[in-house]
């Protein structure tokens, strides 16, 4: 019997990898708070597209309100719930779903951040594993369409899934996942999660903070001298405290974590290669102009941003460390004077922060 599947956040990142699992015929189900995206999906199948015309499919995937979850109870129970909200709503979303877990049934944080210590206090960690969006960004552009903005395959080498157990090992449940998400796209089974996890949080540390408080594109931030210095700073902190935390750290965008962290330091070698590394990328042609961090994305739609568990996060955390982090907290005030509807957003947020 094929394991059952549900996704708990039908949005950008949840109901992409859902959307094609599905479409790889894996018993799907998705589970979504926003009730025109859940409609739509009903009435006319979930539009997945990319940059190439054979990544544009529709699939017939079976949607439910979050109000109607708890009719699973007369179903067959979940094998594997994928928790794909935001930070903020961890807690509750995997509350959710967890009383409808079958015996071997477990849950995948498939989030930004680092929440699997809140996923385990609910279900335990025996039941908590991994799963990093490493390279992918996608976008909920409206009800039911979700477009992907970044090539097939990654950037830079790297796969663009990554699953983990918390305790290191590789397991047959890993490995299996893995196998799933391969027909997706590449995928790498890691020994290292919480050091691929403190590494994809530098990235969203330097790009979605940036995008949410300027308003700017993905490409429109890397291309900006004044915002791409600054989130190398953003970055090198990053990298120090997670050195200092003892995580192994891999590349970030493309760039040797101590590469990087000498940049944000001020040593010109490795600040210009950071920048032309930077560049290439967004000059490359492949990354799309219309991508748009995740938090630029929930800035424009007037929702909630994850400030706080992303550059929020690496400020708590440095300062456990003895770290001080000044260029991650001022990006999360400039954010949240955005969100507050203080001042719009702008460019000068960013630029005009004094260190």
């Amino acid at each position: 019997m094929r394991l059952r599947l549900v996704f708990v956040g039908a949005g950008a990142v949840g109901g992409y990898v859902g959307g094609h699992l599905a479409r790889l015929g894996h018993d799907v189900t998705l589970v979504d708070a926003w009730p025109a995206h859940v409609e739509a999906i009903r009435a006319r199948g979930l539009a997945l597209s990319g940059l190439t015309e054979a990544e544009n499919v529709t699939v017939e995937v079976p949607a439910m309100h979050v109000t109607e979850v708890q009719g699973i109870a007369k179903q067959r129970p979940v094998d594997i719930a994928f928790v794909s909200v935001k930070s903020y709503d961890t807690p509750w979303a995997t509350h959710l779903i967890a009383p409808y877990l079958s015996e071997t049934g477990f849950v995948v944080s498939l989030q930004n951040g680092i929440n699997e210590e809140t996923i385990a206090g609910i279900v335990g960690w025996g039941r908590t594993v991994g799963m990093i969006a490493a390279t992918l960004s996608v976008e909920l552009h409206e009800p039911g369409r979700i477009r992907r903005t970044v090539p097939l395959g990654g950037l830079g080498g790297q796969a663009v899934f990554g699953v983990g157990e918390v305790h290191g090992r590789v397991t047959p449940r890993a490995e299996r996942l893995g196998a799933m998400l391969g027909g997706i796209d590449t995928v790498k089974v890691t020994t290292n999660l919480w050091g691929e996890r403190w590494t994809k949080l530098c990235v969203n540390a330097m790009r979605n903070g940036i995008s949410a408080a300027t308003g700017l594109s993905g490409n429109d931030c890397d291309r900006d001298a004044r915002l791409r210095r600054f989130a190398i700073r953003v970055g090198a902190e990053g990298v120090r405290i997670g050195q200092a935390l003892g995580y192994s750290l891999e590349a970030i965008q493309r760039i040797p974590p101590e590469v990087l962290a000498r940049a944000g330091e001020g040593d010109a070698a490795a600040l210009d290669m950071a920048e032309g590394t930077i560049l290439a990328t967004a000059n490359a042609g492949k990354r799309s102009d219309l991508q748009r961090p995740s938090m630029g994305q929930d800035m424009r739609k007037g929702r909630r941003t994850e400030i706080d568990f992303l550059n929020g996060h690496i400020v708590r955390e440095g300062a456990r460390a003895g770290l001080p982090a000044p260029a991650n907290a001022a990006l999360v005030e400039a954010v949240k004077r955005v969100e507050r509807g203080e001042v719009e957003a702008r460019p000068e947020n960013v630029a005009g922060i004094n260190l």
